[in-house]
This record gives C-alpha cells, structure tokens and sequence, in this order.
C-alpha cells in the first residue's frame, strides 16, 4: 500500500499537510516540511498503534510527497 502526503499552504501562512488514505491524518506546520514531518510521523504512529491492537496486518509502506 502507498501513502501519499499532500501539503498546501493555509490563507494564515501556516503549512497543513495530510495522508489522505489514513483518516484523521493532518498536521499543521510553519513551514511545509514540518507539516508533512509532522505528518508522517502521525502516519505512523497511527498505523502502528492499529498493528498492535491487531486491528491490521504488518504492510510494506511506501511514503511519497505530493504538492498540491
């Protein structure tokens, strides 16, 4: 499975990055790397937390950055 981090920069300046393929993965940065940072992490603190709870099975991931 891919997952694919998409950024773009909010009217306040500030950079709101989001996995879409996870729901409810979504940060918010000063700049866009730390936003997408931020959500990559959470991508997988998320995905982790669902293989431990055997909500999931172990995947091979693959994290690609897309503009939006």
């Amino acid at each position: 499975m891919n997952f694919h981090i998409e950024y773009e920069q909010e009217m306040d300046g500030r950079w709101l990055a989001e996995v879409s393929e996870i729901p409810g993965v979504l940060a918010y940065g000063i700049t866009a790397n730390q936003a997408m940072a931020k959500a990559e992490v959470l991508a997988l603190r998320v995905l982790a937390e669902r293989i431990e709870a055997e909500e999931i099975q172990p995947i091979p991931i693959n994290i690609k950055l897309v503009a939006a």
